[in-house]
């Protein structure tokens, strides 16, 4: 459990799902949390009733706040720093990437993440979901859902239930196309065995 891994969760100001209204950062490092990192973001975006209602976030709360491209001199290197992991990841790695393209920010190509949704499905295959809710509520665990502090918190500690449990991560490790905002699908067996 020696690495590192970022786990994030980001909150979005409308449907578009192409701005960040806050970000919350756990740091795994040592297998425990090493550090915690959240922010209110100005998405220089209209918010929608329905966002609003979610998340809590209004547009008077981010007034002043950091726009993302100033935050990211902080943002990029702290992600570049550990193994992505988020909750639902495909979600959270489609806004991050939505918002470089966005703002023309280049940070890599491709980015290996996990996603400790599709690791809970595997490992806690008898919860009658594997939203974070119910995840936090199975392994006792505090939350504030929909603020990205309390969620990438969790996320966190979720993946550290699975490490202590002896779960190897690198079945679970995907790569995210940034530029073509998906993930990479992996090649089947099959066609590996035509490769090799």
């Amino acid at each position: 459990m020696g690495e590192r891994y970022i786990a994030f969760d980001v909150e979005t100001p409308n449907y578009a799902n192409d701005r960040i209204s806050a970000i919350g950062v756990t740091v795994i490092e040592g297998g425990a949390v090493a550090e915690r990192y959240y922010t209110l973001v100005d998405p220089e975006a209209p918010f929608s009733a329905f966002n609003v209602a979610l998340t809590g976030i209004t547009p008077a709360m981010v007034a002043g706040k950091p726009t993302f491209p100033a935050l990211w001199r902080q943002l990029g290197p702290l992600l570049d720093s550990g193994l992505l992991a988020a909750h639902n990841a495909p979600f959270d790695m489609s806004v991050l990437a939505k918002c470089l393209r966005h703002y023309g920010i280049f940070w890599r190509s491709t980015v290996p993440y996990l996603c400790t949704c599709q690791m809970s499905r595997r490992l806690l295959p008898g919860l009658p979901d594997h939203r974070l809710d119910t995840l936090c509520d199975c392994l006792e665990l505090g939350l504030t859902h929909h603020h990205a502090g309390s969620d990438s918190l969790a996320c966190g500690e979720i993946l550290l239930h699975h490490l202590r449990s002896g779960a190897e991560p690198g079945p679970f490790i995907r790569t995210y196309d940034l530029e073509r905002i998906c993930t990479v699908k992996a090649p089947s067996a099959r066609r590996r065995g035509r490769e090799g």
